[in-house]
C-alpha cells in the first residue's frame, strides 16, 4: 500500500520562502523516494524539468493565477503557456469558484477548455476547491463542469483556504467521475490534495477511489495524491 501511495504523490512545494534550491533538494527527493511528479509554481518548472531528466517523474505546474483564479482568461492563459514552454508535463489550474457561484457555468466550463486547449495532450488538473463550496451539489456541479470543460483530473483542493481534501468531497468526486465514465466510457483522473500528511489519511482516499472506481483507478495515471509531509510520514 506504501508504495502504491507514493506511486501517486504529486510531490509539491508552493510556498512564499521557495527557492530553487529548495526545488532541487524536493526533485531528489522525488526521485529517491519514486514518486508521480513534483508540483511547483511556474518560475521553477524549468528547474524541476532539468533535475527530473531521465527520471520518468512528470512536472507539474500551478497555473492560471493559483491559488483564487481571480484574473482574467489572457493573464491566466499566459502563465499556462509559460510553464508549459517551460517544459510543464501537466497543468494544475483552479475552477473559477466566483463564476461558478454567480451561475456562470458556461463562462466556468469556457475557462476550462481554453486551458486545456492551450495544454494540448498535456495533462490539466482541475482544482474545485471543494472547502469554498460548502455543499456536496456544488461540488458535484462543479465535478461536471470541469469534466466538461475538457479536465483530465478533478482535485479537491489548492490547500489555501481553511478547508482542504475532505472524503465527503471526494466520495462526491469519484461519484461524478464514474457516472460519466458509465456514460461516455472516458475515464477522468481524481486527485486529493490539501491537509494529506499521514498514511492513514492517504489510505482513506485510496480506499474512496477503490470502494466508488475501482482499482483500475489505482495507478498515477487517474490516481494523484498531493502532498509535502506525506512522503516523510510514509
Amino acid at each position: 500500500m506504501k508504495q502504491l501511495i507514493l506511486s501517486s504523490v504529486d510531490l509539491t512545494t508552493l510556498s512564499i520562502d521557495d527557492t530553487t534550491e529548495k526545488v532541487v533538494n524536493l526533485c531528489k527527493k522525488g526521485i529517491e523516494r519514486k514518486v508521480a511528479a513534483i508540483c511547483v509554481y511556474p518560475v521553477f518548472v524549468a528547474t524541476a524539468k532539468q533535475q527530473l531528466t531521465g527520471s520518468g517523474i512528470k512536472v507539474a505546474s500551478v497555473a492560471g493565477c493559483f491559488p483564487a483564479a481571480q484574473s482574467p482568461i489572457e493573464v491566466k492563459l499566459a502563465e499556462v503557456s509559460y510553464a508549459l514552454a517551460n517544459g510543464a508535463d501537466e497543468i494544475d489550474m483552479v475552477l473559477s469558484v466566483g463564476k461558478l457561484l454567480e451561475g456562470r457555468d458556461e463562462a466556468v466550463i469556457d475557462e476550462v477548455h481554453q486551458i486545456k486547449r492551450a495544454c494540448g495532450d498535456r495533462t490539466l488538473k482541475c482544482i474545485l476547491e471543494t472547502g469554498a463550496l460548502k455543499t456536496p451539489e456544488l461540488i458535484a456541479k462543479a465535478s461536471v463542469l470541469a469534466i466538461n470543460g475538457g479536465a483530465d483530473f478533478i482535485k479537491t483542493s489548492t490547500g489555501k483556504i481553511s478547508i482542504s481534501a475532505t472524503p465527503e468531497a471526494a466520495q462526491v468526486m469519484t461519484q461524478v467521475i464514474r457516472d460519466h465514465y458509465m456514460k461516455t466510457g472516458h475515464k477522468i483522473g481524481f486527485k486529493a490534495a490539501g491537509g494529506i500528511s499521514t498514511y492513514e489519511t492517504a489510505v482513506q482516499y485510496v480506499n474512496i477511489v477503490k470502494e466508488i472506481l475501482g482499482e483500475e483507478w489505482l495507478t498515477p495515471s487517474l490516481f494523484r495524491i498531493g502532498a509535502s509531509r506525506l512522503v516523510d510520514a510514509l
